[in-house]
């Protein structure tokens, strides 16, 4: 007989962390009920705090989501469209061209340089975000004309929350804070600023090549706003998860018909508002998005014809063994079983 799927959680959550090592949280919610949540590991090997369902983790590019928002807000508030031209918000890229939309850089469609690129690779200062605007204005031309491709970009999610910044006239950090977090009952949840304290935080680790845990917690890139830099735990992250279910003004469905874009050539597999999507046999949506970074990976994925939510967020790098073998737990359950092997292409792997 086969174990539950709660048991069978558990049992890959032991197998894969132990105690006093970097570890990760895991919660599952079906049919608007909690089946499961639990902390596994050491959210900071300097003081031995164990992870639990509280312990706040940097979500890497969950995060944009998150900035999607934000965006989708101001657009009911009336003070922008999203087929607003960047130009018209930043004048220092009219170099461009006059084709780039909001729109595009919601769905990774801009064709904008990717800022990292231009980043010394033993750079210590983190850069910040009026930076990163000064990199793009800096660079000759697009990688592709506007809307004629799919190309992932944190420099288009870091440009929202500029953009933010400046429609709103409040600080990125405020407005999150304002418009979702305090709405939402996300206390524990922040934005994360250098030198701002941060309840609950799990440090960030990663192996070397001897197969050792190093801190890893930040890096030259891991601090600019928009494209990933929040910090939240799985239980304020369920919050979040409810409110696109029930609320309106954070429903997603009407937004998505226009603020989408198909992921390479697989009609199936889109993009937008900060999220990966696919599409199931009657017509519903999987959604899912990937954070990784230096020190963190994690993973969300979405259902809401079924109220699924998973959410795996860990303080270890590079961490696809657990999340691949996540999936295949929720295969072997009727339940939580996906129809797209979409996230598994997000993982860089296939069955």
């Amino acid at each position: 007989m086969p174990i539950s799927l709660h048991n069978a959680l558990d049992n890959l959550m032991q197998a894969t962390y132990r105690k006093g090592r970097p570890g990760a949280a895991l919660l599952l919610s079906l049919g608007g009920e909690l089946l499961f949540e639990k902390g596994y590991g050491c959210a900071n090997l300097g003081t031995s705090e164990s992870i639990t369902p509280a312990t706040n983790f940097r979500l890497a590019s969950v995060s944009k989501q998150f900035t999607a928002m934000c965006v989708q807000l101001l657009q009911q508030q009336g003070l922008l469209t999203y087929e607003d031209k960047l130009y018209g918000y930043f004048p220092a890229l009219i170099h461009f061209g006059g084709d780039i939309s909001i729109n595009h850089l919601i769905c990774h469609t801009s064709g904008l340089p990717d800022f990292e690129e231009f980043v010394e690779d033993d750079r210590q200062e983190q850069v910040k975000e009026s930076e990163v605007l000064r990199i793009t204005a800096a660079q000759p031309r697009l990688y592709f004309k506007p809307g004629s491709q799919y190309r992932y970009s944190n420099t288009g999610y870091v440009l929202l929350a500029l953009l933010v910044e400046k429609v709103s006239g409040m600080p990125y950090a405020e407005f999150l804070q304002k418009y979702i977090f305090e709405p939402l009952d996300m206390a524990n949840t922040v934005l994360y600023e250098a030198g701002k304290r941060i309840p609950n935080r799990a440090i960030g680790y990663a192996r070397n090549a001897a197969g050792e845990v190093i801190l890893s917690d930040q890096s030259a890139c891991s601090a600019t706003k928009g494209d990933g830099c929040i910090y939240t735990s799985v239980h304020d992250y369920l919050k979040w998860h409810e409110a696109l279910l029930t609320n309106d003004a954070f429903k997603l469905d009407a937004t998505l018909e226009n603020i989408s874009t198909t992921i390479g050539n697989n009609p199936g597999w889109r993009y937008g508002m900060g999220w990966f999507y696919a599409n199931r046999s009657n017509g519903s949506h999987e959604f899912y998005h990937t954070g990784s970074t230096c020190g963190f990976s994690n993973l969300v994925i979405r259902v809401p014809e079924s109220q699924l939510l998973v959410a795996c967020f860990s303080n270890i790098a590079d961490n696809p063994y657990l999340l691949t073998s996540l999936i295949d737990v929720l295969q072997q359950y009727p339940e939580t079983r996906l129809e797209s092997d979409l996230v598994r292409q997000l993982l860089g792997l296939t069955r």
